[in-house]
């Protein structure tokens, strides 16, 4: 799904470190950091990335990207909860397994 919205190659594997690759331009890693944000618990918005969100993105943009990001989160605790892992398409080369706190 990602690659027919344009996400490339570079972008995929660069994207645990997306604040210093290249590959991403500002608005992209605002996305990036809102999901960051909101992933973490307790999940923290501060007053400046939502303020840099507003600068980018309309009230309706910004509800879709939030619910999208919490669907995603809700989607993968819903997983981990009955070990439901990955079907190999491909084979851990993009989706590495998320920090363990």
């Amino acid at each position: 799904m990602g690659r027919k919205e344009g996400v490339t190659e570079e972008q995929l594997c660069g994207l645990a470190n997306f604040e210093s690759s290249p590959n991403f331009n500002e608005r992209e890693r605002l996305v990036l950091r809102l999901a960051v944000a909101l992933t973490r618990i307790p999940t923290d918005v501060s007053d400046e990335l939502y303020a840099a969100l507003r600068g980018q993105f309309s009230e309706e943009e910004l509800v879709e990207l939030t619910g999208v990001i919490c669907w995603e989160n809700a989607r993968a605790r819903f997983n981990r909860t009955f070990a439901i892992g990955a079907e190999d398409f491909s084979l851990g080369k993009f989706c590495p397994l998320p920090e363990r706190l």
